[in-house]
């Protein structure tokens, strides 16, 4: 069913979550997760309950940014990891960089970049915008300077042409019968008019995101 978007979605940050099932919010965004990388995509990924996708990374330590409807329902939602402990990079693809992995408190891994499957492709965009908009508001507003991240080949060449300074890590691989890259996101005060020139910067109007210490 096609979901009404007369205002820009909205985004919340979790942080410090202790119990991932402990609100509908996550419920949603790890029920999405199963249905995307495991039913859609075929990734071979844990499942609790036969609905929800978590692994060794969804502790207290993960940060996530949820964007959800006038209603609330889950649109799209990513999970941030600090690079000083261990994240995707470092524990299953080390291979992908070409040099040093990168690791410092200002800088951030993004991890399980979730589009829900059931709106239109419109709708789709829109809620993708307004969750690479609150990455970057995040980032800004806590001083994270690099995001890095893990991508299948498709999903790597659209980020790298949002705008935004971005670079390859190293070359390609294939793993799990996917082509996947990683990548580096540098990011400063610039770069919302970076995303704005290709039309990605999509802050709320009227409301400053919400943060929550679950």
């Amino acid at each position: 069913m096609a979901l009404p978007f007369t205002e820009a979605p909205m985004a919340t940050t979790l942080e410090r979550v202790t119990q991932p099932l402990e609100t509908q919010g996550l419920q949603a965004m790890f029920e999405a997760r199963k249905r995307v990388f495991v039913d859609l995509l075929k990734w071979d990924l844990p499942v609790l309950d036969g609905r929800f996708e978590l692994d060794q990374f969804d502790d207290e330590h993960a940060i996530y940014i949820l964007v959800a409807g006038q209603d609330g329902r889950h649109l799209a939602s990513a999970r941030l990891l600090k690079t000083v402990r261990p994240h995707l990079l470092d524990t299953l693809f080390p291979t992908l960089c070409a040099g040093a992995i990168p690791s410092a408190g200002d800088t951030l891994e993004i991890t399980r970049f979730c589009l829900d499957p059931d709106p239109t492709a419109r709708e789709r965009r829109r809620a993708r915008d307004r969750l690479v908009t609150a990455l970057v508001q995040y980032a800004l507003a806590h001083g994270v300077r690099t995001y890095t991240g893990v991508a299948q080949m498709s999903w790597l060449q659209q980020i790298l042409a949002f705008g935004w300074r971005c670079r390859p890590l190293g070359l390609p691989a294939v793993a799990g019968g996917a082509t996947i890259g990683a990548l580096r996101i540098d990011i400063d005060e610039e770069t919302p008019a970076l995303l704005s020139q290709n039309g990605i910067w999509t802050p709320e109007r009227g409301a400053a995101d919400t943060a929550l210490a679950a």
